[in-house]
Formats: structure tokens, sequence, C-alpha cells
């Protein structure tokens, strides 16, 4: 687990829930198709270039969701709705989940955080 690989991550869980649950597009994993949960991570792309694909990850979700109510919904695959409970999901779950995938993922990096300087919080 490495900061670039989370901020990978996030890039992706971004794409799936607004792009492919919410809209239902058919787009291809961010950083291709070996890489369908973004953490992997290539010598050749840095914390610029994650940066950037986040970024217009979020601002295409942002786009996607601008008009939609709370209560308009996406659907998950079969798999996906086996986590879950359900195919449909509302724009309010998916909300209330991406802050928690957030949280989960900032952890992550305090953990990350804390093993280079040491400092915990009280």
């Amino acid at each position: 687990m490495t900061l670039l690989g989370l901020v990978q991550h996030v890039a992706e869980v971004e794409r799936n829930w607004f792009q492919r649950v919410f809209a239902g597009q058919d787009v291809p994993p961010v950083f291709g198709e070996s890489n369908v949960d973004g953490y992997a991570l290539r010598p050749d792309r840095g914390l610029d270039e994650a940066t950037a694909a986040w970024q217009a990850e979020v601002a295409r979700g942002r786009e996607l969701i601008a008009d939609a109510s709370l209560d308009d919904s996406g659907r998950l695959s079969e798999k996906e709705a086996g986590f879950v409970g359900d195919e449909g999901v509302s724009l309010r779950w998916i909300m209330v989940h991406m802050i928690e995938e957030y949280a989960r993922h900032n952890g992550h990096a305090d953990l990350i955080r804390e093993r280079i300087d040491g400092v915990t919080g009280a």
C-alpha cells in the first residue's frame, strides 16, 4: 500500500460509483484493464498524473449528478448486489458510501504517515 496507490484507487472508486453504477456507463478502468482497483503502480506514472486523473474523475462524477435527486438510483452488477443486498442503490446511498470510502482510505494514508514520522494522535 502506497499513497500513490491510494490516489489511483480513489480515482477508480469515483469512476465506478458515479459513471458505472449511477450513470450506467460502460467505461474502462482509469489506469487500464490490468489495474481494475487502481492500486498497481507503474514507474512512469507519478503523483501529478494520478492526481490529475483523480481530479478528472471527481469532476466527471459531479457533472453526472449535478441535476440528480438523492432519490435517483443506479444499478449494481449482480456480483456487487450480493455485497449490498440489492441491485438498485440511490444517489444518497452512493454519497454516504463515498464518505465511508474516503474516510477508510484517509485512515490508511494516516497509518502510512505514522510509520514515516512516528507521530500518533491522542
